[in-house]
């Protein structure tokens, strides 16, 4: 693969795309998305950070179709009442970037629907999200759903015994799996998108190691982690330069549902989108139907039949 970057995306006028996450990758991909002539909602917990990011958007780029849509993962009532909005508002999403996340906080937290944090946001927020939108998603002729992984997934596993953390809480091994959560959802919806007929191209990709707010926000004071982040920025790529295998796997021709994207330099943390290694533990089709089964209990939304969207 060539040195793919934002100069690769095609024409995207007339596309409408979604993406969680103001800040870092998301701001990136929604700036670069808008670029390319995409409608834009960027969709975020807090509405003042949110209305700065599209701000900041038309400032770069005057004529930008950008808006704001409060959305908190972290809450699933808030994720149905943005999928209502959108369904009554929207005929179709063409592309759906899945990016939102937190990482490492130091103590065991909280969703509000007593799921823990990482988990609850980074994958049960979006798998959620994606079933109340699939409606919008399958009104599109060629629709992508991106969802964000992470290098941390290949140390991963998914524990269903204590998949909330309840017995055990460890920063990273909590993130780990939420990323490899992620990862088995984006393969598992392509394989129920091809089997179910629903015309969803599901992709993922994850953003090397890159300069964001997501550590700072999230991490002790003394965080190690963050200590690094902090005093050696030099280690991290910037976050345009991390967003572009998102920006790959939503747009690029080449980007085949069921593939995985990261960036091409030392052990895939910098660089430019190829195809990312995948993780051993991705490939176990009996463990990700497992967790999409449990996913869609624990937050009470299915995929069903024929692709309808319901609660259950």
């Amino acid at each position: 693969m060539m040195k793919w970057t934002t100069n690769d995306i095609p024409d995207l006028t007339g596309r409408l795309t979604v993406v969680t996450g103001t800040g870092g990758i998301g701001f990136e991909t929604a700036l670069a998305l808008c670029r390319a002539g995409a409608d834009v909602i960027l969709a975020g917990r807090n509405p003042a950070k949110g209305s700065g990011s599209v701000e900041r958007i038309r400032d770069a780029e005057p004529h930008a179709r950008v808006r704001f849509e409060q959305l908190d993962l972290a809450s699933l009532a808030s994720v149905a009442a943005f999928g209502d909005r959108m369904r009554r508002e929207l005929d179709r999403i063409d592309v759906l970037v899945n990016n939102a996340g937190v990482m490492t906080p130091p103590d065991r937290r909280e969703t509000r629907d007593g799921f823990e944090l990482q988990l609850g946001t980074n994958y049960l927020g979006h798998f959620a999200l994606t079933a109340h939108l699939l409606p919008l998603l399958r009104g599109c002729s060629s629709a992508r759903v991106v969802s964000v992984s992470s290098i941390a997934a290949r140390a991963g596993t998914i524990d269903f015994e204590d998949l909330n953390a309840e017995r055990v809480y460890k920063p990273m091994t909590a993130y780990s799996q939420s990323k490899l959560a992620c990862l088995l959802f984006a393969i598992e919806l392509q394989r129920r998108s091809r089997n179910e007929g629903w015309g969803i191209t599901s992709v993922a990709a994850h953003p090397g190691v890159s300069r964001t707010d997501l550590l700072p926000n999230s991490a002790g004071r003394w965080d190690v982690a963050r200590l690094v982040r902090t005093w050696l920025p030099i280690l991290f790529q910037p976050a345009a330069q991390g967003a572009l295998p998102i920006l790959y796997a939503a747009t690029s021709p080449a980007a085949a549902g069921g593939g995985y994207f990261g960036p091409d330099r030392l052990s895939e943390t910098r660089g430019y989108p190829v195809r990312a290694r995948l993780p051993a533990q991705a490939a176990d089709t009996e463990a990700a139907s497992r967790l999409w089964v449990g996913s869609e209990r624990l937050t009470g939304v299915r995929f069903g039949d024929g692709g309808q969207w319901g609660t259950g």
